[in-house]
């Protein structure tokens, strides 16, 4: 059994880590090329009035899952946008 103490670090500890992962998660931290093509995904979006376009790539991840997801493809929750797109096109 864990001393009263040890928990108390080990709370302490996942409390820590938690905060660190929460800091890394910020768009500062991705690659400039990333924070550009989010610039502009979000900016085509906008322009649709936040619609789905027509081409796969108008679309954002989250609409893309949904397009997988009534296409049965396995995998699918681990994959990135273009990976989705990629398997999306494979299946048609």
């Amino acid at each position: 059994m864990a001393s009263s103490k040890q928990i108390r670090a080990a709370r302490k500890n996942v409390k820590q880590a938690q905060r660190a992962a929460t800091r890394k998660r910020t768009i500062a931290h991705l690659p400039r090329s990333t924070r550009r093509g989010l610039q502009e995904q979000a900016r085509r979006g906008r322009q649709r009035g936040g619609e789905p376009g027509h081409a796969l790539e108008n679309r954002n991840r989250q609409q893309l899952y949904e397009v997988a997801r009534r296409a049965g493809i396995p995998g699918r929750s681990k994959m990135g946008k273009w990976e989705l797109i990629d398997a999306i096109r494979d299946r048609r």
